[in-house]
């Protein structure tokens, strides 16, 4: 056996062995990457070379600004304006009130960028709102916890930006065009999860609450607006070209301060302190994880590991149907076991390859590997949301696991739409950036 065959066998294996261990994540990643190091005799100065530059990004400052402009309208007030414009928008459906829980995950997705953020903040109104309705309260934590999803789908979402700085080893990514192909993707998850609520809904014949009315929606959508202008700032912005990703990032933080202080007063000056120690703890957590992710993909590429594995890939099929199935069936088992963040670092480079070779477009990639990573976020044993699911509910997590099975099927209905036929939502980033 070759010596870069047993390297990658030890870098590999040392990590899967500390993940399966407990060991956390980035601890797992480092010392993997530092046996690796000395195993293949390179000065170990150069994980901390490496480590370093993964960090040193202009880009990388966007991250930080929607961190803080997700707690910043997420503590201002906006949720209950969201719930009660998605309530005139959709909620005299058969089904209404699970809807509702879809369309306002879509708005506050739109905001946060986190599905995390979205069951916390969300899940406590949209679970008892549910219940009042007729849901029972497994059904009801199960859709939010699923609905939540659309939020890292949903531009501005940091993994996508943690996505193009993953890519950039392999291509180069716009952000701008990741953003605009995020909304159809985003829709099509809540459009599978409307269809299944109503379908719910008639089998356990649960009434249909509320009426339409014009008046209602139109003063709903003026409270509602003045958050979802935080959104339009950045894409607007970006697509445009009037800010770059950081600067709209930036300014959208400054209104999102403004509508929490001034408009919606959900927040207060005293409140800030607090708010910027969430920030400093999440970020802390997201650029330690970047920067020892660095020295791990440089081991990947030195060992040739996406070569290697496109060619045994290859080996096995041409068929461009069965490889995108076996690429789906590696995120979705490794988004069971790995945290998000991390495997957008550790994957994109080994998967990316792959998907350019079958004449893919990378924003595709980002597109359905988000999704796929997302889906693993409601998975036992490390998906944050079904933790923070069951925190809110109060449903223990094997419970919830087993509630959400036919969910599992919606979303992997949603995963092989976006997979299989992008024309669905390409054409939009391919014709605002010819």
């Amino acid at each position: 056996m070759s010596t870069a065959a047993i390297a990658t066998l030890i870098l590999i294996g040392v990590f899967l062995v500390l993940v399966f261990l407990r060991v956390p994540i980035v601890y797992s990643i480092g010392i993997a990457s530092l046996i690796d190091f000395f195993y293949l005799g390179i000065n170990p100065m150069q994980m901390a070379l490496k480590f370093v530059g993964n960090l040193n990004s202009y880009t990388l400052l966007a991250v930080p600004f929607f961190i803080l402009m997700g707690e910043l309208m997420s503590a201002g007030g906006i949720t209950d304006t969201l719930i009660a414009f998605s309530k005139q928008l959709v909620g005299w459906f058969p089904g209404g009130a699970a809807m509702v829980n879809v369309v306002a995950s879509f708005f506050f997705g739109g905001i946060s960028g986190s599905s995390s953020a979205d069951c916390a903040s969300l899940g406590p109104i949209e679970i008892k709102m549910m219940e009042e309705q007729g849901y029972d309260r497994e059904f009801s934590t199960s859709l939010t916890m699923a609905s939540s999803v659309e939020g890292i789908l949903v531009p501005p979402s940091q993994n996508m930006v943690i996505y193009t700085l993953a890519a950039a080893g392999v291509t180069t990514v716009s952000i701008g065009q990741l953003f605009v192909a995020g909304y159809i993707p985003g829709a099509v998850l809540s459009i599978v999860l409307m269809i299944y609520s109503a379908y719910y809904a008639r089998k356990h014949k649960i009434p249909v609450t509320g009426k339409f009315s014009p008046k209602a929606l139109g003063k709903s959508f003026i409270s509602a607006v003045w958050g979802l202008l935080a959104v339009l700032i950045v894409v607007v912005g970006v697509i445009a070209g009037i800010f770059t990703t950081t600067e709209s990032a930036a300014v959208a933080v400054v209104w999102s301060l403004f509508v929490g202080l001034v408009i919606y007063r959900g927040i207060k000056l005293s409140d800030i302190p607090h708010l910027f120690h969430n920030v400093t703890t999440m970020l802390g957590k997201v650029l330690i994880l970047i920067g020892v992710s660095g020295a791990f993909t440089y081991l990947l590429t030195y060992l040739k590991v996406p070569e290697n594995v496109s060619k045994v890939m290859f080996s096995l099929t041409s068929n461009k149907f069965l490889i995108l199935l076996m690429l789906n069936l590696l995120m979705l088992v490794l988004g069971c076991l790995i945290e998000m963040a991390c495997l957008i670092l550790m994957l994109t480079p080994v998967i990316l390859p792959i998907w350019v070779a079958l004449g893919l477009s990378p924003i595709q990639l980002g597109i359905v590997m988000v999704l796929n990573l997302g889906i693993g976020l409601l998975t036992p044993p490390v998906g944050s949301t079904l933790f923070i699911g069951s925190a809110i509910s109060g449903i223990k997590i094997e419970t919830l696991a087993k509630k959400m099975a036919p969910f599992y099927i919606v979303m992997v209905i949603a995963l092989i739409i976006l997979t299989y036929f992008p024309d669905l939502y390409m054409w939009i980033p391919n014709m605002l950036y010819k």
